[in-house]
């Protein structure tokens, strides 16, 4: 199997690239996020590859870094969810995003991709709840967080900072980003008030 393409970017599609390594094009298919994230035709390209065999053709799906793919297979876990609605979602929805609907059963946000109708949507923050990626450093913090808050079980200091930072026009996963961040700043003990300035502070930074 390809797990790994490294060479030289040939051509962009409206959803695939070709990639050339050592004189053969690879056709890659890739979300518009990913495809947003490429260099110009011509340049060094390198992508982490999930190989598709199937009875009559093989297909390689692309992706900027292992992350991406680990949620490209995750996603597929959940009943009705296939390569092109996993793309679709990909391409609607950042990582950091997807942590986020998922710790806050926020099915409306994953709902926002194309061919995702609201039983699928559900299924997917339901399903996928235990189920993320295992994250590092600030991300795990941020989503241990909107797991918290998700769950009812964070403190009531938390959750009026991350609501006043949400009625100021920031979406959930930017005020549980910066409340997280926050938190190791001013400590567990913090009162609303003291997130909420410091988060402020955070997100115009």
């Amino acid at each position: 199997m390809i797990g790994k393409l490294k060479g030289i970017l040939d051509s962009i599609g409206d959803d695939t690239i070709i990639i050339d390594v050592n004189g053969v094009g690879y056709e890659v298919h890739c979300s518009a996020r990913t495809l947003g994230s490429l260099p110009s035709v011509g340049e060094p390209c390198s992508m982490a590859i999930d190989t598709h065999v199937r009875e009559t053709e093989i297909k390689l799906f692309g992706f900027s870094n292992d992350m991406e793919r680990d949620w490209f297979k995750l996603l597929q876990s959940v009943q009705g969810v296939g390569a092109k609605v996993a793309l679709a979602i990909q391409s609607t929805l950042s990582a950091g995003d997807l942590v986020s609907a998922i710790a806050l059963q926020d099915k409306a946000m994953v709902a926002r991709a194309p061919g995702v109708g609201p039983k699928v949507a559900q299924r997917i923050v339901l399903e996928l709840k235990n189920k993320v990626p295992a994250f590092s450093g600030e991300a795990a913090a941020e989503m241990e967080l909107a797991h918290d808050i998700g769950d009812g079980v964070a403190s009531n200091a938390v959750q009026d900072a991350v609501s006043a930072l949400g009625n100021l026009g920031y979406s959930s996963q930017q005020a549980a980003g910066a409340v997280s961040s926050t938190l190791a700043q001013a400590g567990e003990d913090a009162d609303s008030a003291t997130l909420i300035r410091m988060g402020l502070k955070e997100l115009a930074s």
